[in-house]
């Protein structure tokens, strides 16, 4: 039996009975998960609850003679549910299998110029999120990633925002939203916010989002998530509106867990 088997039937006998996790797996979350030290009792609680969830429903894999460990499989499962705290539901519905490499991977990208020739290029990569619920990612990455939560990069976060993307039905910036309203809001303020930084970015300005955002506007809402939960206090100041929208997505405002206000203080 593999380690993600005995996590995955410990999970599944927790959810029948009473959920307990274990008190030894929370310096593997202190240590790797983006906040964890900083997140309010009740968060943290539901939090273990996903993480369950997650673990009991996703298939983890090591490639590339990577021995999978706890820590890893919690690891990744901690980051990726950290995004979906506050979501009702499955961590991930849509999401089949987590592969994880020691370190950077090599993955062959096809592209069909305009002439119909496809041609075929080698490329390294830290992290991928396909279409068919599958994410991969290099695991040294992911653990430099959470243990620099102030320095906008996590690509655990960066793609799983692209498995809450894909959950609309095509991976283009808008995930599934609440309603029309809500879609013509998000509209408004990514569309024009993408823009801007790619405007940015071709001028060389430095910005609070990382300019690979400026890639596609599915790469804008992946950096910006990883900007929202590592950077919130420069993005609400440089971008409020875009805050705000990955604030009422989200459902959390990370910048409350980083910087809580004093007891018997008033706007």
């Amino acid at each position: 039996m593999t380690i993600w088997e005995t996590l995955k039937e410990y999970f599944i006998g927790a959810v029948q009975t009473e959920y307990t996790f274990k008190d030894e797996w929370l310096p593997m979350l202190e240590a790797n998960l983006p906040l964890y030290h900083k997140l309010p009792d009740d968060v943290k609680q539901r939090l273990h609850q996903k993480i369950g969830q997650f673990i009991a429903t996703t298939y983890f894999e090591g490639c590339g003679d990577l021995e999978l460990t706890e820590e890893m499989i919690l690891t990744v499962a901690g980051q990726a549910c950290l995004l979906v705290v506050n979501h009702e539901g499955a961590p991930y519905p849509r999401l089949n299998s987590v592969l994880l490499y020691p370190s950077t991977f090599r993955s062959v990208v096809k592209d069909t110029g305009s002439f119909g020739i496809t041609t075929e290029q080698t490329v390294s990569r830290l992290g991928e999120s396909w279409s068919n619920g599958t994410v991969v990612l290099a695991w040294d990455s992911v653990k430099h990633g959470a243990r620099n939560i102030h320095d906008g990069h996590n690509v655990t976060l960066h793609e799983f925002a692209h498995q809450l993307d894909s959950e609309s039905g095509s991976t283009n910036g808008v995930p599934r939203l609440a309603d029309h309203e809500a879609f013509q809001t998000w509209a408004t303020v990514l569309g024009p916010g993408y823009e801007t930084l790619v405007d940015n970015a071709e001028r060389g300005r430095k910005t609070v989002l990382d300019h690979y955002g400026a890639t596609n506007i599915a790469e804008y809402f992946a950096v910006a998530t990883e900007a929202f939960f590592e950077k919130p206090r420069q993005l609400k100041k440089k971008k409020p509106e875009l805050y705000a929208e990955l604030q009422s997505y989200y459902q959390v405002d990370p910048l409350e867990w980083i910087h809580p206000k004093s007891k018997g203080t008033t706007d």
